[in-house]
């Protein structure tokens, strides 16, 4: 399919086209494999429209699950947590090492995972100050032999709200 292009300002015509660009392998990359995930806060399912309520200065146990729906085996894929706070009027603050910290990496590495097959990845934060939190998850392909550039993959934020912890009697 032949494409006309006209720069008026730079007094220039032309043809393009958009032959070759969906080649097979480009295509595939496109095409995803039927995945399901399935993220856990203290231990209870959070879906995307869901809040998961926490006490700042708690442990917060993370669980991410895969499960490989597809008939071809899947990976190995890099899967990155990245905590932020939305400010509801298009800011969203990522510079957030002083309220929020990981105990251990926020960097998973996925194996290959076999069709019909689950892979986990278990994590902990620690809040220090109350607010509302969001965890944007994103994986990538992380296999070495790959031949199209690096495309992270985001699922759904999870909403996290940390609270105040309860005043203990006598305080």
């Amino acid at each position: 399919m032949p494409l006309n292009v006209t720069h008026p300002s730079l007094r220039r015509r032309g043809e393009a086209s958009v032959e070759g660009v969906l080649n097979q392998l480009v295509l595939e990359h496109l095409q995803l494999a039927p995945l399901q995930w399935d993220v856990l806060v203290n231990g209870k399912p959070c879906d995307c429209d869901v809040i998961a309520d926490c006490k700042a200065g708690d442990a917060v146990s993370l669980e991410v699950q895969l499960t490989n729906l597809s008939k071809n085996s899947v990976g190995p894929l890099a899967l990155t947590v990245v905590p932020y706070q939305d400010y509801q009027n298009g800011v969203q603050n990522y510079d957030l090492e002083d309220a929020v910290t990981f105990i251990g990496s926020n960097t998973f590495y996925i194996d290959t995972v076999k069709p019909k097959e689950s892979s986990v990845c278990v994590g902990a934060l620690l809040f220090l100050y109350t607010g509302d939190f969001y965890l944007n998850i994103k994986f990538q392909d992380d296999s070495a032999g790959r031949e199209l550039p690096l495309a992270w993959f985001t699922l759904p934020s999870v909403h996290i709200r940390a609270l105040d912890p309860p005043q203990q009697a006598g305080a």
